[in-house]
């Protein structure tokens, strides 16, 4: 660290021992870990929320500045950077105690969430809603790829794939029962181009063809045929580390 941006933490030997020493003057109980970003900050009392993660906060290089974020399932619910150590303490405390993340905002204003996390917040549902609402523009938005909407609105159309979560990987649809980020995809449909038929697939990425078909509508009904029975609607994902 640069002793002339962090004196604070010169003093005290490591972020890590900076932050237990503001806790302290604080009267605040925290759990302060080292971690291979930087370090992780959590509310020991009250116990931390289910599957958040500890608040994990990094140093900035090039100005005095403390960047912090938090994860649930492998999500960013929110992020900020303060100049001031006893505001990475109170936010770390405020976000094992479970504050929503209007309430994280409205408390400390140099911290947000994106429309995702927002969405993760509100539940599974609000995320499919989400993530089919924004497959939908970006189609829109591509009319020099009529293959990739014809897909997605062929694939929203039908009931057992638009209750799943949905996403685009290199214009790959993949369909998920679970809205986690590591959560396992359960089928894929790589849209028609350069005269290649539509492509059903286990598999996000090159590998695991169930078959090949000519139009959006024979891909979808391939796709929802290789779907388990009973499958969705979809669940909040996996807890994890990412």
């Amino acid at each position: 660290m640069n002793p002339d941006l962090y004196p604070d933490l010169a003093a005290a030997g490591t972020l890590a021992a900076a932050l237990e020493r503001v806790a302290v003057e604080l009267a605040v109980d925290v759990n302060v870990v080292p971690d291979g970003w930087g370090t992780s900050v959590s509310a020991v009392s009250p116990p931390p929320v289910p599957f958040r993660r500890p608040l994990s906060v990094a140093l900035g290089a090039k100005e005095r500045m403390f960047l912090l974020w938090g994860r649930s399932r492998g999500v960013e619910l929110i992020s900020g950077s303060t100049t001031d150590l006893r505001d990475v303490v109170l936010a770390a405390v405020a976000w094992g105690e479970g504050r929503s993340l209007s309430e994280l905002h409205e408390l400390f204003p140099f911290t947000s969430s994106d429309e995702r996390a927002k969405a993760h917040e509100r539940g599974p549902a609000a995320v499919v809603d989400l993530q089919w609402r924004l497959l939908r523009e970006q189609a829109a938005g591509e009319p020099g790829f009529p293959e990739f909407g014809l897909l997605v609105e062929a694939a929203h159309a039908e009931p057992r794939l638009r209750r799943l979560s949905a996403f685009s990987s290199h214009w790959t649809l993949g369909f998920s029962a679970s809205t986690g980020r590591s959560s396992k995809v359960e089928v894929a449909v790589v849209p028609a181009c350069n005269g290649r038929p539509y492509r059903v697939q286990e598999f996000v990425h090159d590998g695991g063809v169930i078959g090949e078909v000519e139009t959006a509508d024979e891909a979808v009904a391939l796709a929802t045929a290789h779907l388990p029975v009973g499958l969705g609607p979809a669940v909040a994902g996996p807890d994890d580390a990412l």
